[in-house]
């Protein structure tokens, strides 16, 4: 199955179903590790950030990237 035939599937579930599956996907998405370019990606905006909350933030996600799961520190 391909992710464009997950994906129409995921839309034909009912709402209830669909926020489990979102809930899924981000519980994965916070506990891996990202790439390097993903972690460069991430910095960039950062240290490019207008908003030291929207910083802050980013900060937290690129150590959490980098460890994987919860942020450290």
């Amino acid at each position: 199955m391909t992710a464009v035939e997950v994906i129409e599937e995921i839309k034909r579930l009912p709402e209830a179903e669909q926020k489990r599956v979102i809930q899924f996907a981000q519980s994965t998405n916070e506990n891996r590790r990202l790439s390097p370019d993903e972690l460069g990606k991430l910095a960039r905006q950062m240290v490019e950030a207008k908003d030291s909350a929207e910083a802050d933030r980013l900060k937290e996600e690129t150590v959490r990237g980098f460890y994987g799961g919860q942020a450290h520190g």
